[in-house]
């Protein structure tokens, strides 16, 4: 019974180390975000952060996997989209991109780590960049089979190309967001691309 009592407590614990945690790691990167200033910053002791998360690397992976929920959220993934709606699907998530620059830096820092082995998020970025072309590609190859995609479209090389583009502009914005429309940017290439593609042009 107690423990039952306790749970909500230590939920929402969680949840604010989570929080922090995903702000230092987007400001600072994981090297440079410190277990003890998150912990202050939480009212916590170092200890007690540990007591939720037993590294940094365990506290690295719960934030980015919040930050896949999220994103999985907004595209709606749980209704697998075909065809070109996958295309709308990311348009409409990188107009959300706009309104959470935390969770967009936390991303671009982190990935732009990672890119060294022994990086703890190494083999997360890896997966999720595959994960990611996968899922598209299967998308759009649904949309050729149901003939709203043209048939000769290298639907591998196209989710490869599109991710780029998204990860290339969230870098640029980030840098630049008085200068850099990244949302009209994305969705004017999207819209060229569909039509690009497109059976009958749309």
């Amino acid at each position: 019974m107690a423990e039952r009592q306790r749970s909500p407590r230590g939920a929402a614990r969680r949840e604010l180390i989570l929080d922090v945690a995903l702000k230092s790691f987007a400001e600072n990167g994981f090297h440079g975000s410190s277990i003890a200033d998150i912990a202050a910053l939480c009212g916590l002791s170092q200890p007690g952060l540990l007591h939720h998360f037993p590294t940094k690397a365990a506290l690295l992976a719960a934030v980015l996997e919040y930050r896949d929920r999220i994103d999985a959220q907004r595209l709606e993934w749980g209704d697998p989209p075909r065809g070109l709606d996958a295309l709308h699907r990311l348009a409409r998530l990188v107009d959300h991109n706009t309104h959470v620059p935390g969770l967009v830096q936390l991303f671009t820092v982190v990935t732009g780590e990672s890119v060294t082995d022994d990086h703890p998020a190494h083999a997360w970025a890896t997966a999720r960049y595959r994960k990611l072309e996968t899922d598209l590609a299967q998308a759009l190859s649904d949309g050729i089979t149901d003939g709203t995609i043209r048939p000769d479209v290298d639907t591998r090389a196209l989710a490869r190309q599109v991710f780029a583009m998204m990860d290339g502009l969230q870098l640029q914005w980030l840098l630049d967001p008085e200068s850099v429309d990244m949302s009209g940017l994305f969705r004017s290439y999207i819209e060229s691309l569909i039509a690009s593609i497109a059976t009958g042009g749309r």
